[in-house]
């Protein structure tokens, strides 16, 4: 199978540089339209598509992002390999501003947002005790050690509805009592639809400030943020620059699974399943309907 890798670009990440052959494609999927259109093309030789996240501009909020429309669109073009960059406030001192978190854990604690390409009519259920890859995890360490990053390599990531930052209390339970390493607002459900499309999925988080439980940050300061977000998008492209040669141009199936998440996971008796669907379900779950 070849290798086509999928980055998502969170705040700040709006762009791939380098890309050969790059052009801004529109992508229909049946659950609306995407975030953006996917800037498409080629990397050392391996196929790359990059959505931004918020849109260019930043024109979507952290509730309003058409999670499941980006996922879809990024399968469809044929994408095996999902990174997610993504800004975030850390809960440890020793998780500093400026450093990046290789997720592998997720505590998700948002509200109304639609965590399921799956419903009524086609029941599955997928496992989601490991939520990242590790393979794919393992390449996005190496390449931002190769950029010389500082990079800590396991985290868990308080996914929280926002738009609002968290309150005093919020944060310290998140780091005392929940032992949360970091926290943002679009981890989930994107994780979750990966998984159900069987994408291999891995998370850069990107480290703006301590949010407001340490002693010396009282609160979010948003210019501070910003300021730190800039320095952090630029490592974050020289990150996604080493992995295609990491990753190489041909894939085996992934040792997790990852590829294989929907084997067993329908419960839906086949005369019982909706039709209408199953229609929208072509891209994510076809390889098993």
């Amino acid at each position: 199978m070849q290798t086509m890798i999928g980055v998502i670009g969170g705040s700040g990440v709006y762009e791939i540089d380098g890309l050969e052959g790059a052009s801004w494609v529109r992508v229909k999927t049946p659950w609306g339209a995407p975030s953006d259109e996917v800037l498409v093309g080629r990397l050392n030789g391996v196929p790359m598509a990059f959505l931004p996240r918020h849109g260019r501009g930043h024109v979507h909020t952290p509730s309003s992002v058409p999670y499941r429309a980006n996922i879809d669109a990024l399968k469809r073009l044929g994408c095996t390999d999902v990174v997610s960059v993504s800004a975030c406030g850390s809960f440890r001192e020793e998780f500093a501003p400026g450093d990046f978190v290789v997720l592998d854990q997720y505590i998700d604690r948002t509200v109304g947002r639609t965590s399921s390409f799956f419903g009524p009519g086609c029941v599955a259920h997928v496992s989601f005790a490991h939520p990242t890859c590790p393979r794919l995890s393992a390449a996005c360490v190496s390449a931002a050690r190769a950029e010389g990053i500082r990079v800590h390599d396991g985290g868990t990531y308080l996914a929280m509805e926002g738009p609002q930052f968290s309150t005093l209390a919020e944060s310290r339970m998140y780091r005392e009592v929940w032992g949360a390493h970091v926290i943002g607002m679009t981890g989930m459900p994107e994780a979750k639809l990966a998984r159900e499309s069987e994408l291999c999925y891995a998370a850069v988080a990107m480290i703006t400030d301590y949010d407001c439980w340490h002693q010396d940050h009282g609160a979010v300061d948003v210019s501070v943020v910003i300021q730190t977000l800039v320095g952090n998008s630029s490592k974050a492209r020289g990150l996604i620059s080493h992995l295609p040669g990491l990753l190489g141009p041909d894939r085996e199936p992934c040792p997790h699974g990852c590829d294989r998440a929907l084997t067993h996971a329908i419960m839906t008796a086949p005369a019982k399943r909706d039709p209408d669907l199953l229609a929208k379900l072509d891209a994510v779950a076809g390889r098993v309907l």
